[in-house]
């Protein structure tokens, strides 16, 4: 995994937008307007073609059957108003990206006939639409000011916070799953000849950390080496980002002329230039000290958590019982992410931030957004403090259970392990 999960992750950013930019092929649209308004409002491009015709809605329906045509757009003739109802007819599945360019077709030239209906000039409205922007500035103790990005802010926060969840979930259950392995195949019993049960814990917990430590620094530069590798093979893969993310910020559809009709949504010139703003405002070096520190110590208190729990039991299925209790903890951290992130600095976030057991994923939300100092020396102590007692409490019951085999623990059992002197 250490080869494969750069790979992996990479294929997720580079696989989408590669594919993305292939070539659809042309898609060709009849278009029956029996309204007669709309057929110049409908501009074939490099995606899709459109063709009028001028014939009934069944011989169009036939003929649509014998060309191979991707679609026909059926527009009935209405009475009383302006039709807002199309029939779109195709032989297969068109996806969203015809409906979407019909759909915004439509739309605007039944917008423009009901302006023009009520005397109104459509270059009015489009004169009055403005984007407002609004820049967040941080005004420190001392009076500075520091352009600042809730959204990076936010983003920053959550990342930290899911990725650290997941790595002492999945470090904490290899060193779990290793003591069950080795309680079950009677290694243990060799080693505890040559070292104290103590020992072994912590070798194993320190060792597994280690290890992921490794692996996890080692997934950032492979990934970035692939990605930067990729870009330098296809010079255009970063003209293709560019056009993805102007794609996304400027409407939902799938082709480029429903982007260009959807003037609705626009996208500023300078929102790159403020989220790379928003970035600088984040304390990046903090970011990534207090992301080690807090990794560290909620993967040392939650391994020696899991350590104990894997001597309890002779198989994994019987730590159920046991791991429940344990991440409650983690899994309230992860169900509160999004009031914590929209309220970093709310008594629950506080909080969260100062309890050991979830401190780790909490105050990691909340850093990029600004942390007092005396709250996160405050939080890092209390969660050192809290791996020393859990750890010699852990270092009971690995004790205890490590040499235990066929019977099931119960919580009795664990109080009575913890209990002796």
């Amino acid at each position: 995994m250490t080869i494969l999960g750069p790979i992996l992750i990479a294929a997720l950013w580079i696989v989408p937008i590669y594919v993305s930019t292939l070539s659809q092929g042309m898609k060709t649209v009849e278009i029956l307007d029996e309204t007669g308004l709309f057929f110049d409002q409908f501009q074939s491009d490099e995606h899709i073609r459109f063709i009028p015709i001028f014939t009934d809605l069944e011989t169009a329906k036939k003929g649509l059957i014998a060309s191979g045509d991707d679609a026909l757009v059926y527009i009935p003739r209405t009475e009383l108003n302006v039709p807002v109802t199309a029939i779109l007819y195709s032989t297969s599945q068109t996806g969203m990206d015809i409906k979407t360019v019909v759909r915004e077709n439509l739309r605007k030239q039944v917008e423009a006939l009901k302006l023009k209906a009520k005397n109104i000039d459509p270059e009015i409205l489009t004169s009055i639409k403005t984007s407002i922007i609004i820049n967040s500035i941080k005004i420190d103790k001392d009076g500075s000011e520091v352009k600042s990005s809730e959204e990076i802010s936010l983003a920053l926060g959550l990342l930290s916070g899911l990725i650290i969840y997941m790595l002492i979930f999945m470090f904490s259950s290899q060193v779990m799953r290793g003591v069950i392995e080795e309680k079950a195949n009677r290694i243990v019993e060799v080693i505890v000849t040559s070292i104290k049960p103590f020992q072994l814990m912590m070798g194993k917990i320190i060792g597994v950390g280690l290890v992921g430590i490794t692996q996890f620094v080692l997934w950032i530069i492979f990934t970035a080496a692939i990605i930067f590798g990729f870009q330098i093979a296809h010079p255009t893969f970063k003209q293709n980002v560019a056009q993805i993310e102007n794609f996304t910020a400027t409407a939902p559809a799938s082709s480029a002329q429903s982007i260009n009709m959807n003037e609705e949504v626009t996208m500023d010139p300078n929102v790159f230039t403020q989220a790379f703003e928003g970035i600088q405002s984040v304390n990046i070096p903090l970011v990534l000290l207090t992301f080690i520190i807090f990794f560290l110590g909620g993967y040392l208190l939650y391994s020696a958590l899991f350590a104990a729990i894997g001597a309890a039991v002779d198989n994994e299925a019987d730590t159920q019982q046991f791991m429940l209790p344990v991440t409650i903890p983690l899994l309230i951290t992860i169900i509160l992410s999004g009031f914590v992130i929209n309220n970093p600095q709310s008594q629950l976030a506080v909080w969260l931030s100062i309890i050991p057991f979830t401190s780790p994923v909490s105050m990691m939300m909340r850093i990029p957004f600004g942390v007092p100092v005396w709250q996160l020396i405050l939080s890092i102590i209390l969660l050192v403090a809290t791996f020393i007692i859990c750890t010699w409490i852990a270092g009971k019951i690995y004790r205890t259970g490590i040499l235990l085999y066929g019977k099931k623990i119960t919580w009795a059992d664990v109080i009575k392990w913890v209990s002796i002197k």
